[in-house]
């Protein structure tokens, strides 16, 4: 008889402890965040240049540079155990692409929009009420809106910019700390992402006038408030 009660009352608690861990395991948690992001930008080939373009860029020490920006951020995320969990964010970042070293100041983009379409599968480590973790998944770059810099326009006549969609990695770190026992926490977080993209230069009459090949890979950090539900 003891014997069934025992084995009766270690069921009903991993019963519980089941259920507890698939309640914790549905859960969603969204962030509220700003977030800055730092691009790369240089270039890492030439891949075509009209023969006049080339005798002009020839003698020069050529690169470039995307500069920073922030933005708000959503971060949407599903935790398929206490443990393990998939996320998203959404975001649209702008950046311009200027010329350096011996076209420092020469602006080659303009004001190319950028969705980071990313998703991170995340591992949680147990520290106690601190939640850190880490966490890696493909991401796509998709440019929207690009258009020639006034230096491009002036110097080579361009009219026309295409930036080419482009897929990559990212790799993320960070840590959840809770603030009440309703589910809100702040949120610190850091992306590494590494992709390149190609850019192409077209005249008027839709001539391609030059090709380059740009390391992206910007850094990505954010901060803001999460909310668990």
């Amino acid at each position: 008889m003891r014997m069934m009660t025992a084995a009766a009352a270690l069921m009903a608690a991993f019963s519980f402890s089941q259920a507890a861990e698939a309640a914790e395991a549905g859960k969603w948690q969204v962030k509220l965040l700003g977030t800055a992001v730092m691009p790369d930008g240089e270039i890492d080939k030439i891949k075509y240049a009209d023969p006049a373009i080339a005798a002009v860029l020839a003698p020069l020490d050529v690169q470039t540079k995307a500069n920073d920006n922030v933005v708000p951020t959503v971060a949407i995320e599903y935790f398929f155990t206490p443990n393990v969990s998939l996320e998203t964010i959404c975001c649209v970042t702008q950046h311009d692409v200027d010329g350096t070293r011996d076209i420092a100041g020469v602006e080659m983009v303009s004001d190319a929009k950028i969705i980071p379409a990313t998703f991170t599968l995340k591992y949680h480590l147990d520290a106690g009420a601190i939640k850190p973790y880490i966490g890696a998944g493909p991401t796509y770059f998709i440019f929207i809106d690009e258009k020639p810099g006034s230096g491009a326009a002036a110097v080579m006549g361009a009219a026309k910019q295409k930036m080419e969609d482009s897929l990559g990695l990212a790799l993320q770190a960070g840590v959840d700390v809770p603030i009440n026992d309703s589910g809100m926490s702040i949120s610190l977080d850091a992306k590494k992402y590494f992709l390149s993209a190609d850019a192409k230069w077209y005249d008027a009459s839709g001539t391609k006038l030059l090709e380059t090949k740009h390391n992206i890979d910007p850094w990505v950090l954010s901060a803001g408030i999460g909310f668990r539900f």
